[in-house]
């Protein structure tokens, strides 16, 4: 078993630079699929989601190899069939982004259903019903979901906010024939980069970051010159958990690589909570003196550009050193809270009412066995065990090692005392 061992109690110093977004990384070497040319990618995170699906894109028939600077190029030019159905599509939930994208390329595709972290109900209906507005036909069985159209057409769909399925139709709209509208799209910043990479190979996208998006499909996708040339964003929710160990150890971090705008929620929190936060271009630096006690806040895990869901438990550790009765209201998956076992286990003093949690604090942490229920909230008790007293053990770390770049040597780097082992 995969596991982090922390030595509690360390104040965090320093900087440390914030590596590609996960979860647009996951949609764009998706729809580097939908080229006709070769693509080159930068600050694309070398995680095991990824690791996932390139080997999904491999298995298809593309090339798709990491250069020693960390590009990486993909060549979807050899793909021979749209059929994905060993078990890496169970493996991660962004493994239905290759519904879209080889809908899009290949006009049918069958694929294994995707898997992902346990956080109650997380339907793709709402997928279903955006392919069958351009004219696929969706069939779902044993497992296996089969997409074919003969001619893909633009449509009008509804995807109530889901980020999944916005990107997912984009993928499968943006070589079809006329104009598909998204209503009520999701609005997050990964969302605005998959647009933005397929319309720097010419795609017709536009509303991306906003309620409506309009595709207006095109024939070619592909280079101005040779090749295409693409730059993830940095990680909105890497930067955001070392800016709350910031807060959480009393330290003083400049988070590097940074969107401060994709940040303002977290922000505006910390702020309210009486810690320090400063931003410049690329960079926020988070700091808390010493002696200073945090101050309760209610937070409403949202949509964005709201605060994020996936922040929810890592600032949920953070609450439980504020002074008074914090909430922290959590309104998109039902099992997001599974890790406040471990947490009270700690000596956290939180109750939990349908989706509300309601945090009492400042409370003394203790070290504790505790484990990573999903990869947020893996992140979250690693946070938790550099808050506390003596020693605190995370089983299942491999979770959190899917979405997250050399975690344990950045944190370490900047003054935290973490240590891997692995018993297998």
């Amino acid at each position: 078993m995969a596991q982090y061992i922390i030595s509690g109690r360390a104040r965090l110093e320093g900087s440390v630079v914030v590596s590609g977004s996960k979860n647009a990384a996951l949609g764009i070497v998706a729809a580097a699929l939908l080229s006709d040319d070769p693509c080159y990618l930068e600050n694309v995170p070398d995680i095991d989601d990824i690791r996932v699906m390139i080997a999904m894109c491999r298995t298809i028939g593309a090339v798709v190899e990491r250069r020693e600077d960390g590009i990486l190029f993909i060549d979807p030019r050899s793909i021979y069939t749209c059929e994905v159905l060993d078990d890496n599509p169970r493996k991660i939930r962004g493994s239905y982004y290759l519904q879209g994208a080889l809908l899009g390329r290949m006009n049918r595709v069958k694929i294994a259903s995707p898997g992902g972290c346990n956080l109650g109900p997380r339907p793709t209906d709402i997928h279903n019903r955006g392919f069958e507005s351009l004219g696929a036909t969706v069939n779902v069985e044993s497992g296996i979901v089969t997409l074919e159209a003969k001619d893909l057409t633009g449509g009008n769909c509804y995807v109530e906010r889901s980020v999944g399925a916005t990107i997912n139709i984009m993928l499968g709209a943006v070589k079809a024939r006329g104009t598909t509208t998204i209503e009520n799209a999701a609005r997050e910043p990964h969302v605005v980069d998959v647009a933005s990479f397929l319309n720097s190979m010419g795609a017709n996208i536009k509303g991306a970051g906003t309620d409506v998006i309009r595709i207006t499909g095109v024939p070619y996708l592909g280079a101005r010159n040779s090749h295409v040339e693409y730059a993830v964003i940095p990680d909105q929710i890497e930067a955001g958990t070392f800016m709350i160990a910031a807060a959480l150890t009393h330290g003083d971090v400049i988070v590097r690589n940074v969107i401060p705008k994709h940040q303002e929620a977290l922000m505006a929190k910390l702020q309210e909570m009486g810690v320090n936060v400063e931003n410049n271009g690329d960079w926020v630096r988070v700091s808390l003196d010493e002696d200073k006690t945090l101050e309760s806040v209610n937070v409403n895990a949202v949509v964005y550009p709201g605060f994020p869901t996936d922040m929810q438990p890592q600032m949920t550790v953070l609450l439980t050193q504020a002074n008074g009765r914090s909430r922290m209201t959590e309104n998109i998956y039902e099992n997001r809270f599974q890790y406040l076992p471990d947490l009270i286990s700690m000596g956290a003093n939180i109750d939990l009412s349908g989706r509300v949690a309601n945090v009492y604090g400042p409370t003394r942490l203790s070290g504790n066995w505790v484990s990573a229920h999903d990869l947020r909230a893996g992140a979250a008790m690693v946070l938790a065990g550099m808050a506390a007293e003596g020693h605190t053990t995370v089983n299942d770390a491999h979770l959190i090692q899917r979405g997250y770049v050399d975690f344990i040597d950045k944190l370490n780097s900047i003054g935290a005392k973490i240590s891997f082992r692995n018993d297998d």
